[in-house]
């Protein structure tokens, strides 16, 4: 199995869990600054989450950069 496949799957993979992640996030019920107010806890740790996932993808893109061929199997 070349990388590119791996790369594709985990890539994938990634952008699933941060859709996942932002269908938590709820719609404020009014207009102005302070209806938001409510939401910042749930935002931040929005933001946490997402800076958490995007640093993880970073490193195994960087990872699998250095790999020249994924030649190991895997069974059931």
């Amino acid at each position: 199995m070349g990388k590119g496949r791996l790369e594709a799957f985990s890539d994938g993979v990634i952008a699933i869990i941060i859709t996942i992640m932002v269908l938590e996030l709820k719609v404020p019920h009014g207009s102005d600054i302070a209806a938001l107010r409510p939401l910042l806890p749930i935002f931040l740790s929005y933001v946490l989450s997402f800076v958490n996932v995007g640093i993880y993808w970073n490193n195994h893109h960087h990872l699998l950069q250095a790999v020249n061929q994924v030649n190991v199997p895997v069974k059931v």
